[in-house]
């Protein structure tokens, strides 16, 4: 049983595995669950979302346009997902 779960935005491959998310593409990240904030703010007047993954001692934000977000719903599912994973994690470490 796989129970990865992954989303293509353009030349992005975002891939959760219930504990690390993995996003590939020009500039490969990994963030683990334990460790990470992740915030979907959205949409602004013109449709747009924007993406912040927090992690100890980095940031990766990823704006989408509205046509962007509706084409890749398994985004928002993917997002989703590893939040749930967040806030159910007993060992969550983010200080503060």
């Amino acid at each position: 049983m796989n129970d990865e779960i992954t989303a293509v935005v353009g030349h992005q491959l975002y891939s959760f595995d219930g504990r690390v998310l993995e996003i590939f593409g020009n500039h490969p990240e990994r963030f683990h669950i334990r460790y990470m904030r992740l915030s979907v703010t959205g949409p602004d007047r013109k449709g747009r979302r924007t993406v912040e993954i927090n992690a100890l001692g980095r940031s990766s934000t990823r704006n989408y346009t509205a046509a962007e977000w509706e084409q890749v719903p398994d985004l928002a599912a993917l997002l989703e997902t590893v939040q749930r994973a967040i806030d159910s994690d007993p060992g969550h470490c983010w200080p503060g």
